[in-house]
């Protein structure tokens, strides 16, 4: 790596929509490499790669401990970081990038010689988490080095949020319904929109091993062609300097969050928002499949849910306006509560067949973290440029 060089350039440039919508490309492809793990992974682990739930729940449970370490000490490598060709946080999407969509896929290898190998699962998946935060973490310091136009920042954060939830869209609306096409033991089922059946099998059982790393595959693969688009797409141009550059030391995000309340703030609500986040992908098709007992509808409830990432992002300025960012901020994060509440109401045996109860549920639950996460987002950047370390 070279010392970066400092150019005269407008640090409040206007972004072409080719542009916006190429750094949202990144979140999109985000999402189908590595939201695909998040969504199905420890299904696939337990019900078809053959290890204990508690093991699989350990097994996240340590390498997300282990990145609360990691993710500060790449921020710093990266900040420091130039590469000769290609820009600064460019370059990262695509050396990291080639590893983390072959270290996805090698997931869920349905070979015999992995099946139920505790320390494959754990080692792969762990290697796989700790690649991903050289993706990420330099996507999101990409974001502040477009442009320091306030509304730019506004558009470019609304653009982003819908590919990120068209992602969503594609990961835990599509996914799930892929691999259960293409699993063994099919029967015809109504999915539960429109009276639509589909030949669906048995995505919990060991036979379906194949039907995982086929669809997962395909989708890493258009990931990563994505990833492309960004780094082709994008232009860096608000650089830190050489000195900013030297200076950066690991212990710089600690001192700033002693320091700074507004990002100690943001940092709570990251840690407890993404949680739920988490945990609740994670748990989703599990909740489906056991409470519910209806994983035929999975991709109709998950494609309700998505519709407010997508097709009402536009209605959250026009929110804002009216009832302040602090309204916006607590109606939506009320609205999370409020859906979440009912989707364990649905779960009560005299409501798991009502379809409706579930699509209502999801559409308030998903609209509110979603509202509340991407606002959140915006003030990420406006609060520092150490802050996107938290991510």
């Amino acid at each position: 790596m070279d010392k970066p060089q400092n150019k005269q350039v407008d640090e409040f440039a206007k972004l072409s929509w080719g542009e916006r919508i190429a750094y949202g490309a990144g979140d999109l492809a985000q999402n189908l490499i590595f939201g695909t793990i998040g969504s199905m992974l420890l299904f696939y682990l337990t019900t078809v790669f053959g290890i204990s739930a508690a093991v699989g729940a350990t097994i996240f449970l340590i390498v997300r401990w282990v990145n609360v370490f990691w993710d500060p000490w790449v921020g710093t490598v990266v900040d420091k970081s130039h590469f000769k060709h290609g820009g600064k946080y460019k370059p990262f999407l695509i050396y990291f990038g080639i590893p983390l969509t072959i270290c996805c896929a090698m997931l869920f290898l349905p070979i015999p010689a992995v099946r139920g190998n505790v320390a494959y699962a754990f080692l792969m998946y762990l290697a796989t988490a700790l690649i991903y935060s050289f993706v990420n973490i330099p996507y999101g310091s990409l974001n502040a080095s477009l442009t320091r136009d306030n509304d730019e920042i506004s558009t470019l954060t609304t653009v982003r949020m819908t590919e990120a939830n068209i992602g969503n869209l594609l990961v835990y609306t599509f996914l799930p319904l892929f691999v259960q096409m293409a699993s063994p033991d099919k029967h015809l089922k109504d999915i539960g929109m429109f009276g639509i059946k589909l030949n669906l099998g048995n995505y919990a059982s060991p036979h379906a091993a194949g039907a995982y790393f086929h669809v997962m595959s395909i989708y890493m693969l258009i990931g990563f062609i994505l990833l492309l688009c960004t780094y082709f797409g994008v232009h860096e141009r608000v650089l830190p300097t050489e000195e900013e550059t030297a200076s950066v030391k690991f212990s710089d995000l600690w001192n700033e969050l002693r320091r700074n309340k507004p990002l100690r703030v943001l940092g709570c609500f990251f840690l407890v928002g993404f949680t739920f986040m988490f945990f609740g992908n994670t748990v989703w098709p599990f909740f489906v499949q056991y409470n519910i007992g209806h994983s035929e509808w999975m991709a109709s409830i998950n494609l309700i849910g998505s519709i407010p990432g997508i097709f009402l992002v536009f209605l959250w300025p026009i929110i804002r306006r009216k009832i302040g960012k602090k309204g916006f901020f607590q109606l939506f994060l009320g609205m999370f509560i409020v859906g979440t509440l009912l989707l364990w109401v649905w779960s009560w045996p005299q409501f798991k067949n009502s379809i409706a109860l579930g699509y209502i549920g999801r559409f308030i639950m998903q609209w509110g973290i979603t509202a509340a996460t991407g606002y959140m987002w915006s003030l990420h950047v406006v609060i520092g440029s150490r802050s996107r370390f938290l991510r």
